[in-house]
């Protein structure tokens, strides 16, 4: 163990600081449900149609649904649907991480829940919510994607929809996943493309999430 001249066990407190931070992320989120927890890139901006999209999406699922709306917490698509919930006049979360390069909160946030650590975030962000949405991203948002679809394959979380917004962005990325990893290699098998399905169509989703399971976190880590 490292030790600073003033006897500060580092690595002691560091994991005092973890432990504390799952509890205060799980705790947290606990308090927001039902919810729906949304994913996606930082640098799609206003304007852009996959921020319209989804912050008309989640809107929807504010005002018509009264779903607490979760995300990241900072600009771009994660900003986008805390700004269709917050403007439905619902509960928009942010779970936001302390970055070397200074992230500033979105503005659209009615509740923020801060993290040091990203493998807490995200734990926290899946704990249990009911439904995940990811939008268009980069190495980030797949990186948040696999790690879902993961635990869900090997029965770590409750099976809840995982929903991949806007086909365009994700139909290459399920051919890549079918024709490499499912036919060519064999390392999925037919079940695991199961997990998540893409769809375009906002009606269609909404019905997807007024027929999710209602979760309560206990049953997210089997």
């Amino acid at each position: 163990m490292i030790k600073e001249n003033d006897g500060v066990d580092i690595e002691e407190e560091k994991l005092k600081m973890i432990k504390e931070e799952f509890r205060q992320g799980i705790d947290t989120v606990n308090k927001f449900n039902p919810s729906v927890t949304f994913y996606g890139s930082t640098r799609i901006k206003e304007g852009q149609p996959y921020y319209e999209k989804v912050r008309n999406l989640a809107y929807r699922v504010s005002k018509e649904l009264g779903y607490a709306v979760l995300s990241g917490g900072g600009p771009g698509i994660m900003e986008a649907s805390n700004r269709g919930a917050y403007e439905a006049g619902g509960v928009s979360v942010g779970l936001t991480i302390k970055l070397p390069t200074e992230q500033l909160p979105n503005k659209y946030l009615t509740d923020r829940i801060p993290f040091n650590f990203f493998f807490a975030r995200q734990s926290s962000m899946s704990y249990s919510t009911e439904v995940c949405i990811f939008g268009p991203g980069g190495f980030g948002t797949l990186n948040e994607l696999f790690e879902v679809l993961t635990l869900q394959q090997t029965k770590k979380i409750g099976r809840i929809p995982v929903i991949l917004f806007g086909s365009e962005f994700w139909s290459p990325i399920e051919k890549m996943i079918e024709e490499t990893l499912l036919n060519k290699y064999k390392t999925i098998n037919d079940d695991d493309i199961k997990i998540y399905v893409i769809k375009d169509n906002e009606d269609e989703i909404l019905e997807i999430i007024k027929n999710s399971k209602m979760r309560n976190g206990g049953d997210s880590l089997k």
